[in-house]
């Protein structure tokens, strides 16, 4: 995990659920990939098709409320999502998305809008939008979480540090 991650912004309003990006409908027996090729249509019509690899999500309120559908993560990776922010998540999806390696930040999304290019600086605690002017601060993330998220999840975090220990 990079300490700055920069691009542009696809903006998702408040109260974003699992169904509508990963929805039961399609699940079980349906790939990823044609999962991913639905995400967030009942929402955004055409949200998969205009996301690009790299793209950060900005939502508002509760993303991610509803389900401890880990998939959910899993097509969000496969969208290529570097980030999600949002000024709160379901809990439930927060640490699925740790636990897969997928960046969550906690901060205040007003005054984003769909395409401007932000970076999130992780060492200095900051989310800018240079269009805007916009300066946020980011909700730290705890050392733990961070270096689970540097070895791309728990699973691959636990293989290095079997012991849970990382150097301070």
């Amino acid at each position: 995990m990079r300490d700055i991650i920069s691009g542009p912004v696809h903006l998702l309003g408040d109260d974003v659920n699992t169904d509508l990006h990963c929805s039961g409908k399609y699940l079980p027996g349906k790939d990823e990939a044609q999962i991913a090729a639905q995400a967030f249509d009942g929402l955004s019509p055409g949200f998969a098709g205009r996301f690009r690899p790299g793209g950060i999500i900005a939502a508002g309120r509760h993303f991610g409320i509803n389900s401890s559908r880990e998939q959910a993560v899993h097509i969000l990776h496969r969208l290529g999502v570097a980030a999600i922010v949002a000024p709160s998540f379901g809990r439930q999806f927060f640490r699925n998305a740790i636990n897969n390696g997928l960046l969550v930040l906690e901060c205040e999304t007003a005054g984003l809008a769909d395409g401007d290019e932000i970076t999130i600086d992780l060492a200095q605690g900051r989310l800018l939008a240079p269009r805007s002017g916009m300066q946020q601060a980011l909700r730290a993330l705890p050392p733990q979480i961070r270096a689970i998220l540097q070895e791309g999840g728990l699973i691959p975090f636990l293989r290095k540090h079997p012991g849970w220990r990382i150097s301070a």
